[in-house]
């Protein structure tokens, strides 16, 4: 038995630890506690890396801390209670929602412009979670060819066997879309600039004729980055992000995210948390990182980017440049009117079709020969090896993608290096 002095010196421990829980608690439990950040209040460029940040952190960090725990811990069922029914703030498992993922989440729903933002593990869980999550059987489908290979092969594959009708359309042809937008449409997916064609849709044209029909217009805003475009802005409903890409932009975490109308991100929310899928807090502190230089590394990509472009439209070896900042692009003056830049990615063919291609990119030095993009350094490589990789020859020619052709991920390497290394790489053919 504990002498009364000892007794009286535990409650002391016990009330101190107890008080210490409970400042951890409320520090860790960002809900309700997030900086006021919109894009009304700062320029994007400092919601980059101030939106969504804690006021306060463990121990004073200046960074959002990974919060790794599985379950979330409430003194009395009711308070438990509570925040399980979103009555109050606080997280319940990490599945559904957690303290380091949100941040991420506050962010880009703060540099998109939109109602609310979820998260899942990949790209193609967001927008699977969102095809799957909004759509039910018999409903009609309007999109383009040129899609990201994977979203192809959701719209080819898999949406059909649960009944769903999709029309996939020449992406060149305007007057297409509109068209079978006209016939029928529950829910329209665009994507622009295209992977790896870089070709342009009108998005304030085609989500007017979406709205026309009562569907729900989404875009995949991959390649444009909230720095260049806002599809929101031009009446989209939803956004997805392949958060892998140029949001994180050092190619070490996978992630998706999908912003837009707050009841349709619900819906999709609710899909991602039964199914699964949910982005893990080491990514979103990884994504968080790389978001702060959002603004700087797709600025020089595009200014890298544009320098390439002209180099390798000159170039007698290259037949054909796909880069939207080119007057010679065709979606040149349409990427004028609604982006703010023209990105870091661009794709060009060369003489001599796949062989060829095969003997210019081992040539490359300054690059990776890697299936990813948007990362600080260069990234290369065919189609057939990247962002159509799940299709077969015959089925990328269907959807316009030259065997020929190369993607070009430009990375913030000095651009006098990249043009000599890409230079010297076409003297293989």
């Amino acid at each position: 038995m504990l002498a009364p002095v000892a007794c009286i010196q535990t409650r002391k421990i016990l009330a101190c630890l107890r008080t210490t829980c409970e400042q951890l608690a409320r520090l860790f439990t960002y809900g309700g506690r997030m900086r006021n950040i919109d894009n009304s209040a700062c320029s994007p460029e400092t919601a980059a890396v101030w939106a969504g940040e804690p006021q306060e952190s463990s121990h004073g960090a200046t960074q959002v801390p990974v919060v790794l725990s599985v379950g979330f811990g409430y003194e009395d069922v009711h308070s438990w209670q509570a925040a399980a029914m979103g009555e109050t703030a606080g997280h319940i498992y990490s599945r559904n929602t957690n303290p380091t993922v949100e941040v991420f989440e506050e962010k880009l729903r703060v540099l998109e412009g939109a109602e609310a933002a979820t998260s899942a593990a990949t790209g193609m869980a967001a927008i699977s979670g969102v095809l799957h999550g909004l759509l039910k059987p018999k409903d009609r489908v309007v999109s383009v060819k040129d899609t990201y290979g994977g979203t192809s092969v959701l719209f080819a594959e898999f949406l059909p066997r649960f009944g769903i009708d999709v029309d996939l359309v020449d992406t060149d042809d305007g007057d297409a879309i509109v068209e079978s937008v006209e016939r029928g449409c529950d829910l329209l997916y665009l994507e622009t600039p295209t992977n790896p064609t870089l070709k342009i849709l009108d998005l304030e044209r085609l989500i007017a004729a979406g709205k026309d029909q009562g569907a729900i217009t989404v875009v995949d805003n991959t390649f444009a980055t909230p720095v260049n475009q806002n599809p929101i802005a031009l009446g989209a409903d939803l956004v997805v992000h392949s958060a892998t890409k140029y949001l994180g932009g050092h190619g070490d975490a996978l992630g998706g995210v999908v912003a837009g109308r707050a009841d349709l991100v619900d819906t999709v929310y609710h899909h991602r948390e039964i199914n699964g899928a949910a982005m893990s807090p080491m990514a979103a502190y990884l994504l968080l990182r790389g978001m702060k230089t959002l603004f700087l590394r797709v600025e020089r990509q595009a200014s890298n980017a544009m320098t390439i472009a002209r180099f390798l439209e000159q170039h007698p070896k290259v037949t054909q440049v796909n880069y939207p900042g080119l007057p010679s692009h065709a979606g040149h003056e349409i990427a004028r009117r609604q982006m703010r830049g023209f990105g870091g990615m661009l794709s060009f063919a060369v003489e001599g079709g796949y062989d060829a291609v095969t003997r210019v990119i081992p040539r490359l030095q300054w690059v990776h020969r890697a299936a990813n993009l948007g990362a600080v350094e260069t990234t290369v490589g065919p189609p057939a090896t990247t962002s159509h990789v799940e299709c077969t020859e015959a089925e990328r020619a269907a959807l316009g993608i030259p065997e020929a052709l190369i993607r070009y991920s430009t990375g913030i390497e000095h651009v006098d290096d990249l043009v000599a290394d890409l230079d010297q790489a076409l003297e293989a053919i």
